[in-house]
């Protein structure tokens, strides 16, 4: 039997370069597995955090150090692909932030027609831009707590358009509320505010990382994720609860082993994991998701209410990554889903639509 080759693409332009590399480690780990091995061989791709594309050793490097790799490449050579990637049968991004996960990469692999894992252009850039995915959402009716969008030139503005735009948000949302850039992911540049200077201070930073930015109302709720695997007939794991001491689940708490307790299957009622999960399968197919996706919500105790906060079309693979710790608390071990994840690019693939 031929093995397929998959090229495994991480690290990535972005914030996220190292959990992309961390996220790889724990993939490659997968196929190593007896059922896998037999079944795939996997080249890795490195993509520098200059743009460069590396194969070869210095990927598996990284892979074995867990440390991002410092720029070798000159201008001549960014994004020129190595002459491995004409061998690849499927590729596996795990790209993570913006030119990974935003519809960018998506897009080089899509003219390349070959199959990958996730989900297209038009999903991955509506699940990375939070105001365009909240747009969606809003379309679709899926409930959402209140939210104000704004561009970074209404924050850099003349004196007198700022203070009456912090007066709107005030006016609108009150306080506390969350500020947040609309194209990044894992709590980057993500602030909660309680009042008007930390207001300022928090949309002056937000603007510092995108041009548009997104402003939620606060909300006292417990936070609910659920995975969903699949394409055009998705289904929903068993749901997580995530609980932390610090202010909010940044970037540090999420990452930093033991900062949050991982509470999987979460201790809802019935009722409510139901809701929540078919509010996920909706919100997968309201975006045109493939593959996987985890989905984010708030449920707030006190009223029953459940709100959408956010989709991450492609969501980490770490240690402490909900995504594939819900899958094996549903019965998918992560070998399992990574071949499942293989399969599923495969037959998106072969639809013609796809091509």
């Amino acid at each position: 039997m031929t093995k397929l080759r998959v090229g495994l693409l991480f690290g990535g332009r972005s914030g996220e370069h190292e959990v992309s590399i961390k996220s790889a480690k724990a993939i490659l780990g997968a196929f190593s597995a007896e059922e896998n091995a037999s079944k795939y061989d996997v080249v890795p791709f490195y993509i520098q955090k200059d743009g460069a594309w590396q194969a070869g050793e210095i990927p598996q490097q990284v892979l074995a150090s867990g440390q991002p790799l410092q720029n070798l490449a000159t201008s001549a050579n960014l994004w020129q692909l190595p002459p491995q990637a004409a061998e690849i049968d499927v590729w596996f991004p795990i790209l993570h932030g913006p030119n990974g996960e935003d519809g960018t990469i998506q897009g080089l692999l899509t003219l390349m027609q070959v199959p990958y894992v996730g989900s297209g252009v038009l999903a991955s850039a509506a699940g990375m831009d939070k105001i365009a995915m909240k747009d969606v959402f809003a379309q679709a009716g899926i409930p959402q707590v209140k939210y104000i969008a704004v561009t970074r030139s209404q924050i850099w503005s003349n004196p007198c358009v700022f203070p009456k735009l912090c007066d709107d948000i005030e006016a609108n949302l009150g306080y506390p509320c969350f500020v947040k850039p609309a194209n990044l992911g894992s709590s980057v540049g993500i602030a909660k505010v309680r009042d008007r200077k930390e207001l300022e201070t928090a949309l002056d930073n937000a603007a510092s990382y995108d041009r548009r930015i997104i402003i939620e109302a606060g909300v006292i709720a417990r936070e609910i994720e659920c995975a969903v695997l699949g394409n055009d007939n998705p289904q929903a794991s068993v749901l997580g609860e995530i609980t932390y001491s610090s202010d909010f689940y940044d970037y540090e708490t999420k990452y930093t082993e033991g900062a949050a307790k991982i509470l999987i299957p979460a201790q809802l009622p019935e009722n409510i994991v139901s809701q929540i999960q078919e509010l996920a399968l909706q919100a997968f197919v309201a975006i045109d998701a493939s593959g996987l996706s985890r989905v984010d919500f708030f449920y707030v105790e006190t009223t029953g209410e459940i709100f959408i906060n956010e989709i991450n079309t492609l969501p980490g693979f770490t240690a402490t990554s909900m995504y594939p710790q819900m899958w094996a608390n549903t019965g998918v071990t992560f070998p399992e889903l990574i071949n499942k994840l293989i399969q599923f690019a495969l037959e998106r693939h072969s639809t013609p639509e796809s091509k």
